[in-house]
């Protein structure tokens, strides 16, 4: 499957390319932006390189670069997994955060998976990172359950929420794969 380029009324999101190292480094690289993701950050232009391959070479990955109309060059990115569990995972330089720029980044790549097929997505966020749940309610997703789960390579214990947003799949379906690997899972209630 070819996953094409398009735009939103202030983003172009894009695949990345190898020319896009540097920005693969700034924003892969800040500690506070990866944070409550499950790497560490990168500490140097080698890392960004094997960021890329591994995450963005594929032609078929909904693996976007989340640019700015005004220079193309980009600040974040919108991941998509395209195997259950079709896993949303999205990023954002730190000086553009609070703009809505990731909402609308995320809005525009999941209505794209939605018209190549893929039948639904999750979402996780760690609770101490509410406003990741923000961007996941603001696109329609729906909190499932909680889960806790010893983040590796970290190596500590994070309790997840999960969220769900079904397109071909019937409406009450929920991913459970998360909860039944996870001993401790619960329902909590969550704006």
């Amino acid at each position: 499957m070819n996953v094409p380029m398009f735009e939103t009324e202030h983003l172009i999101l894009r695949r990345f390319t190898a020319c896009d190292l540097h920005a693969l480094y700034l924003i892969y690289s800040d500690k506070e932006v990866n944070r409550f993701l499950p790497w560490f950050p990168a500490e140097n232009i080698d890392d960004a390189k094997s960021i890329f391959d591994s995450r963005y070479a594929d032609p078929s990955a909904f693996a976007y670069a989340v640019c700015l109309k005004a220079d193309d060059y980009p600040i974040g990115y919108v991941n998509i997994g395209n195997e259950e569990p079709y896993d949303l995972g999205y990023g954002l330089r730190k000086e553009f955060w609070h703009r809505g720029i990731m909402t609308e980044a995320v809005s525009a790549a999941v209505e794209c998976a939605r018209k190549c097929g893929i039948p639904y997505l999750t979402a996780t966020h760690d609770r101490n990172n509410p406003r990741s749940g923000g961007v996941m309610q603001n696109i329609g997703m729906r909190y499932e359950y909680s889960y806790e789960e010893q983040w590796q390579p970290k190596d500590f214990s994070v309790v997840f929420r999960m969220y769900q947003l079904n397109f071909s799949v019937p409406e009450d379906y929920v991913y459970k794969g998360y909860r039944d690997n996870s001993s401790v899972h619960f329902i909590e209630s969550v704006r």
